[in-house]
C-alpha cells in the first residue's frame, strides 16, 4: 500500500506503506487505508513529530559515540528529520490555511 497524504492547501505527500504507518503512529493515529487529521489536530502532530525526531537523533547521536555498542538496527538510513520533513511541512502549511490533510479518500 502506498500512503497518500493530500490538503486542498498544498501538494500530495506520497510515502511507501512502513514510512506513512511510521508517521500516522506518532502523531496518535491508526495506521488505516483511509484517515484524517483535522486542523484542531495538526498542533499535537507537528509537536509529536519534532519530539520523535528529537528522540531518534539523541538516540543516533548516542550511537556514534559508543561505537563498541551493539546496536540493532531499525528500518532504513534515512533520518526520521529527513523522512518527516515534507509531511510536517504539509500539516504546517495545511492548518495555516485552515485545510485538514486526509489519506486514502
Amino acid at each position: 500500500m502506498i500512503y497518500k497524504f493530500k490538503s486542498q492547501a498544498d501538494a500530495d505527500v506520497i510515502m511507501l506503506q512502513a514510512n506513512g504507518d511510521q508517521m500516522l503512529s506518532i502523531i496518535g493515529k491508526e495506521p488505516a487505508t483511509q484517515g484524517i487529521v483535522t486542523v484542531d489536530q495538526v498542533p499535537a502532530a507537528v509537536k509529536a513529530l519534532k519530539e520523535a525526531i528529537e528522540a531518534h537523533e539523541a538516540a543516533e547521536f548516542k550511537r556514534r559515540n559508543n561505537p563498541g555498542q551493539v546496536v540493532v538496527a531499525e528500518g532504513d538510513s534515512i533520518m526520521l528529520r529527513h523522512r518527516a520533513a515534507p509531511f510536517i511541512d504539509l500539516l504546517e502549511t495545511s492548518a495555516q490555511a485552515g485545510k485538514d490533510v486526509v489519506w486514502g479518500v
